[in-house]
């Protein structure tokens, strides 16, 4: 019997397989050469990574929101399950946010997704293969081994995404209603200065240290690092550096993060000199603070004085991109 095309990852606490998670198991059990394997904590990605390096797959594919995707990757990094040799990594878009999905040309439904990816499993993969740099974390307050991730949100925009997960996804609306009622309290608090229990809370005092380019101590009220090329924005970001690492922060300044926004609209972010934003790629970055909160593919970390997290480049891996 041929060995399975693809083994594939499954969370069935992640909110978007709720409703889901029933079709894709039927979906297996009607193709043989996908290897369906369920995982319901990061404590069991472990085995479920020695069972898969057994099966040899053609593609490790994730069915799961971008705090998956992060146990992975962590998994694939630091364990070791398939030597120099890992398949390329696919995911379906199964989460809330699912920007590592969405990178990846995988948008709508999972099953659908997941049909998809067969075909390509079948056939000659590598017009649909992409090379994608990773961040590496590590330190924090509780001196954290190496976590691997895409996307980093700090300072005031870790705690908009900890306000939107929640705050307002236990209210049960469609998520672009969700993060459009997000993005509304931003602004209330932003433009406004206006502090209540029901808006995000106002960013803490933080240190970012961007090698080459020295400390940056502000408030900000929009900080991320990633490796993502498609994010929200509609435009490629300038940017001084040549490291894999892209980092954009904006400090809590009156309207300085409305001329941000609208920068990023016309294709003008990192191009042009904005006070209290700064765009840089990296290779190195320090974040530290008071009890300052990051947040990596949605598992949140802390740095404390004297204890910084400390982002830097992983090996990159492979990647199925759905749309060639």
């Amino acid at each position: 019997m041929a060995r399975p095309r693809i083994a594939l990852i499954s969370n069935p606490r992640s909110t978007g397989n709720l409703a889901q998670l029933p079709r894709i198991r039927a979906f297996c059990a009607e193709h043989p050469d996908i290897f369906h394997y369920e995982v319901e904590a990061a404590s069991q990605i472990g085995d479920a990574m020695r069972t898969i390096a057994r099966i040899e797959p053609a593609v490790l594919a994730i069915n799961g929101g971008d705090g998956t995707v992060q146990a992975v990757l962590t998994e694939l990094h630091n364990g070791g399950y398939f030597g120099t040799a890992a398949p390329p990594v696919a995911v379906l878009p199964s989460g809330k946010t699912n920007l590592i999905a969405l990178d990846l040309g995988a948008r709508g439904d999972p099953v659908e997704a997941l049909d998809k990816l067969l075909g390509i499993a079948r056939a000659d993969m590598s017009p649909y293969l992409v090379a994608r740099e990773l961040i590496s974390l590590s330190g924090g307050e509780t001196g954290i081994t190496p976590v691997i991730g895409m996307f980093l949100g700090g300072a005031g925009l870790a705690d908009i995404m900890l306000y939107c997960r929640e705050r307002v996804y236990p209210l049960g609306l469609p998520n672009s209603i969700s993060h459009f009622i997000t993005a509304i309290a931003v602004v209330v608090r932003q433009l406004f200065g206006l502090r209540a229990s029901f808006l995000p809370p106002e960013p803490e005092m933080m240190s970012i240290q961007v090698r080459r380019e020295g400390a940056i101590t502000a408030r900000f009220s929009f900080m991320f690092v990633t490796t993502l090329e498609r994010l929200l924005l509609s435009h490629e970001v300038g940017s001084g550096g040549s490291g894999p690492l892209k980092f954009v922060a904006v400090e809590q300044k009156p309207f300085t993060l409305l001329r941000a926004f609208l920068a990023s609209l016309v294709g003008d972010l990192g191009w042009t000199k904005l006070d209290g934003v700064h765009v840089e790629e990296a290779d190195e970055i320090a974040i530290e603070g008071d009890a300052s909160k990051v947040i990596l593919d949605g598992e949140t970390f802390r740095a404390g004085v004297g204890k910084p997290i400390l982002l830097r480049p992983a090996q990159p891996l492979s990647f199925v991109r759905l749309a060639a």
